[in-house]
């Protein structure tokens, strides 16, 4: 892609359905929002493996926001003692948990602006909750989105949130869904932050990254 020129819908489509090849999208241990919320809290600087076994372990002992509302934060801490952040994030997803029980029964809203009036939850977190919980296409930013879309020349903005406006006027609606995840794996295994596997990257004739890269060399 040259770089400052916005590229055709059908160029995207090619980009991400090659990118789809190369990285199938983590999928999370659970389908219910509720306990999307409380993975993706968690999930924050924290590998997934990692994450997951936390939310396992939450769920096996509270079962749903009721439970997890009622919980004792040394009892969480305990549970999800190897998890990033682990001494502020308890208390986050028991907050999360009491806030949704006070204010919505347990039920998850189905909105960004409700999702983000929760203490904790961004847009990146909030967009997480609605594409992977209730199947409502939205993009979510997060550190390997933001990188890889600047790479691509698909944004020149370091704001996660500038950028997910970007994205969402340049990518087609019907790819929303699993663009994140699918995005995430990829910034993991090809296009990391350190060390980018450019040769073996099934994209990189339409990276600005990569064309910026070679010519340096040469």
């Amino acid at each position: 892609m040259v770089s400052g020129k916005k590229p055709e819908r059908t160029q995207i489509t090619e980009i991400i359905n090659l990118m789809k090849r190369q990285s199938p999208p983590h999928h999370f241990e659970f389908m219910d929002p509720f306990w999307v919320l409380i993975t993706t809290i968690m999930s924050h600087r924290t590998k997934d493996e990692v994450t997951d076994s936390a939310a396992r372990g939450l769920y096996k002992k509270y079962s749903d926001c009721m439970g997890l509302s009622e919980a004792k934060y040394e009892d969480v801490l305990d549970i999800i003692q190897k998890v990033g952040f682990k001494t502020v994030k308890a208390g986050r997803v028991i907050e999360a948990a009491k806030y949704l029980r006070e204010k919505y029964n347990c039920t998850v809203p189905e909105s960004l602006e409700a999702l983000t009036e929760i203490k904790g939850v961004g847009r990146k977190t909030a967009n997480v909750v609605l594409s992977d919980g209730f199947g409502i296409p939205a993009i979510a930013v997060d550190t390997h989105v933001q990188r890889i879309s600047k790479r691509l020349g698909w944004t020149d903005s370091e704001n996660p949130d500038e950028t997910e406006v970007k994205l969402r006027k340049l990518i087609p609606k019907d790819l929303w869904l699993g663009l994140n995840p699918m995005m995430v794996e990829f910034g993991k295994k090809i296009c990391r932050p350190v060390g980018p596997k450019c040769e073996e990257c099934n994209v990189s004739d339409f990276c600005d990254y990569f064309v910026k890269r070679e010519s340096e060399v040469k």
